[in-house]
């Protein structure tokens, strides 16, 4: 019960990453505040926490839009009183290099993935600066730090997300608030499955391709984040202060002979 009487806030909770942090911090003793943009994802994720007797609340929100971030915040303290972990999950992804990417893409991609770490930290930080306690954890990917071809857009906001994870915790470390980054390899979320049968003819074999740049030979799951997000969410991390976690099976400081 590593999150008991712990009040967290987890955007792009209703699939994936978000998905199961949610329901592994329900089941260390957290009260998880489930948002997404989609009403029937938040639900399916609320609906599995309740069924195992966990607590969860679910608030529908577009982390791109401040009146509903502020909103957002307001009703997640209006619960408990408190938001005592924040976890910036919410993003997207698009395909392509910088010349093939279309300035609405460009807009999409920073918007969710860089706006979206902004508004809910810009919201619950006064709460958190007023308790002087908190912890922020910011999802950022290991793109930040190697090339890899076709996602310009993407990478350019996770390097953005691992910088403004350290700079924030910079400025606020002066009130016990604790802001890391987590930076996964490819993982085996919904999303990546859809995108591997809607661009490749053969979906199976371009999986095989991807495996390949994992020294660990396969695809990390969802589970795994969640397992290293709950590490950062706990007390075992106090000692953890502005630092990227690598999750990514060994593909960014590592290379096959």
């Amino acid at each position: 019960m590593r999150l008991k009487n712990k009040t967290i806030l987890i955007t792009g909770a209703g699939s994936g990453i978000g998905k199961a942090a949610s329901i592994l911090f329900a089941k260390e003793g957290g009260h998880i505040i489930i948002n997404d943009l989609l009403s029937e994802s938040g639900n399916e994720t609320l609906n599995e926490i309740k069924e195992f007797g966990g607590r969860a609340s679910f608030i529908k929100a577009d982390v791109t839009k401040a009146v509903e971030v502020e909103r957002m915040v307001s009703d997640a303290l209006s619960i408990d009183g408190k938001i005592d972990i924040l976890f910036n999950n919410a993003g997207i992804s698009c395909v392509g290099a910088l010349h093939e990417t279309s300035e609405e893409s460009w807009d999409k991609v920073t918007n969710v993935n860089i706006k979206g770490v902004f508004l809910p930290s810009k919201f619950v930080l006064p709460h958190m600066m007023k308790r002087k306690d908190g912890v922020i954890i910011n999802m950022s990917s290991c793109i930040a730090e190697i090339g890899l071809s076709q996602r310009a857009a993407y990478s350019a906001t996770k390097g953005a997300i691992l910088a403004l994870s350290k700079s924030m915790q910079v400025d606020y470390a002066p009130y016990n608030i604790r802001v890391n980054a987590i930076l996964p390899g490819t993982i085996l979320t919904p999303f990546v499955e859809n995108y591997l049968k809607n661009s490749y003819e053969n979906a199976e074999d371009a999986l095989n391709n991807i495996k390949k740049r994992q020294l660990s030979g396969d695809l990390g799951r969802p589970e795994d984040v969640a397992k290293a997000a709950l590490f950062l969410a706990s007390d075992e991390s106090k000692f953890m202060m502005g630092s990227p976690l690598y999750i990514d099976g060994g593909v960014t400081f590592g290379k096959m002979a």
